[in-house]
């Protein structure tokens, strides 16, 4: 909500807004958790059969620097593998 809200109200400068939400990205802080992600991965949680990596992020947001993206003001960007597909 706060994306769009921001958007709105930077909108008439021509300042666009956006918001990137990484998935389980292969880092120090998810290293604990490893073990358990890799058997999620290997069951078929993610779509894409992998771990995220800081670069997938991270091109992402270079895109967005860039101004790949001007004409979508207030959007989501989900890098997750796509893990936020719902599936049954």
């Amino acid at each position: 909500m706060a994306t769009q809200l921001f958007a709105v109200r930077l909108g008439e400068y021509d300042i666009p807004v956006y918001e990137v939400r990484p998935g389980v990205i292969s880092t120090d802080m998810t290293s604990g958790v490893k073990e358990k992600y890799d058997a999620l991965i290997e069951q078929g949680l993610f779509v894409q059969k992998r771990w995220g990596q800081p670069e997938d992020v991270g091109k992402v947001v270079a895109s967005l620097v860039k101004g790949d993206f001007k004409y979508s003001t207030g959007q989501v960007f989900i890098v997750d593998g796509g893990v936020t597909i719902p599936r049954l």
